[in-house]
């Protein structure tokens, strides 16, 4: 079996889970059932990154420690695997002694073994939200771009990464695809970084100043910067790195497109295959706050729509890589219009027809229309080529293309009228092959289909009825 290795980014846990992560759990989600369909042997790996300066000043803020703080919260990302039913194989958290430390440790070391680690006195800007030193170039009007806060004047002896050193190998490795990365727009945003030349990273704070988090090998005084820890965690399962793919947000990307392949190619490791950069999401057209109290969580929309249209109107409504737009107004059209009234009622009404039939011998070779049989067969190509090139929305897009093409061919044939036992055995083809390519985006709609599909060696049908899939708002 040929390997698949998927990650998201590990959540960063000084607030719970909202939509922003759950659409990244979910495309990498896709991505990794995708593969696990076609026999791949695929590892999906997520979890919580849980030390820093941000940490320890938001469980202060909840009168906490930030042992009790990270593991109520990262609880909450736990959870979303049955919350939004992904399916990753393992959670790794930073706070973990046994697991996590000895795999950050290791590649410190490693990169002190290159001679790629030196200690400094250093004055700069200190962005709490980055978990950062920034420059000028990130301010506007004096405080963080990103953050819209006023950035710490902090001087101590740190530890530095020497990545300035791996500048050059690291764009030649972005511009002739050692690393892809996706979209297009992504990657010229990094080379563009990339081509004044890297600085090199401060790599520690003083155990004085930030106790919270992986001691730096040999020198108990020192903390590991809360990024050259947590970028380690993509190194755990080690029978399958290389990772074919890290899936992240934008705001990411420096670390995850700079400083992590630096960290790898000093340590002689491998680089990831590909980055892909998903975008941010909006509610209603603002930025997400809790200052204006427009959070939107992951619990919430599936405890009033189910798992499926949470991750349907999330696949379908905002584009692969670019920004989106959460509305219940616009959530509500969706899931009417496409689940309702497309998907929900195609199956209904072809479940309801296949079980008048009984129990079928059939030879598809002879039964299918070979209309239906091209047209199955192209939107398979095209969902594949889809998927392959990232567009997700677009791979959902083609499949209810095909429902479509069904509800057509059910209304064109009459198949309510008279004997048409053929036609109707067409019109569940085309849903039986609709549930297998919708495994990956709607696993829970799928199986009921599938299930209501009953094929005894190939060659036997019978079909059931099932419940409304998705009943209308």
């Amino acid at each position: 079996m040929k390997k698949f290795y998927i990650t998201t980014s590990i959540a960063y846990v000084n607030a719970p889970p909202h939509i922003g992560f759950a659409l990244e759990s979910i495309q990498a989600d896709v991505l990794a059932r995708w593969r696990r369909q076609r026999d791949f042997d695929v590892f999906f790996l997520t979890g919580a990154d849980e030390h820093g300066a941000k940490i320890v000043r938001a469980a202060e803020a909840a009168g906490s420690s930030p042992k009790k703080f990270t593991d109520e919260i990262s609880e909450k990302f736990r959870n979303l695997k049955k919350v939004l039913n992904l399916s990753w194989d393992d959670f790794i958290r930073t706070s973990d002694q046994k697991r996590h430390w000895p795999n950050a440790q290791k590649i410190w070391k490693a990169i002190e073994k290159s001679g790629d680690l030196y200690k400094k006195i250093y004055r700069g800007r200190y962005c709490v939200g980055h978990e950062a030193f920034i420059t000028e170039k990130d301010l506007e009007d004096g405080v963080c771009r990103d953050h819209k806060t006023k950035p710490e004047t902090i001087e101590e002896e740190n530890w530095f990464f020497k990545l300035s050193k791996y500048s050059e190998k690291i764009k030649k490795a972005i511009k002739k695809g050692g690393i892809e990365i996706l979209p297009e727009s992504r990657k010229n945003e990094i080379l563009s970084l990339i081509s004044d030349g890297l600085e090199d990273v401060s790599f520690s704070r003083p155990n004085k100043d930030l106790s919270w988090g992986v001691p730096v090998p040999g020198d108990p005084d020192s903390t590991m910067y809360v990024w050259a820890d947590a970028l380690s965690n993509y190194l755990l399962p080690e029978k399958y790195w290389p990772a074919d793919i890290h899936v992240i947000g934008k705001d990411i990307l420096r670390f995850h497109a700079a400083i992590w392949p630096g960290m790898l190619l000093s340590a002689g490791l491998k680089l990831p295959k590909k980055i892909f950069v998903h975008g941010f999401i909006t509610v209603d057209g603002q930025k997400m706050s809790k200052t204006i109290g427009n959070v939107v969580t992951p619990e919430e929309l599936v405890k009033k729509y189910g798992s499926d249209a949470v991750r349907y109107y999330l696949l379908r409504e905002i584009s692969s890589g670019e920004d989106g737009d959460y509305s219940e107004e616009k959530f509500k059209e969706r899931y009417n219009g496409d689940l309702a009234n497309g998907l929900g009622n195609f199956a209904a009404r072809v479940l309801a027809l296949g079980e008048k039939l009984g129990e079928v011998d059939i030879d598809l070779k002879k039964v299918v229309e070979r209309a239906i049989s091209k047209t199955i067969d192209q939107t398979r190509k095209t969902v594949e080529k889809k998927v392959n090139e990232f567009k997700l929305h677009e791979a959902l897009s083609a499949i209810w293309e095909l429902i479509g093409c069904g509800d057509a061919y059910v209304n064109e044939k009459k198949l309510w009228e008279g004997e048409k036992k053929n036609e109707i055995l067409n019109a569940v083809v085309i849903l039986d092959n609709l549930a297998v390519l919708l495994v990956p985006f709607l696993p829970e709609t799928s199986g009921k289909i599938t299930k209501a599909i009953h094929w005894s060696d190939k060659k036997t049908l019978r079909v059931s009825k099932i419940g409304v899939l998705f009943p209308r708002l």
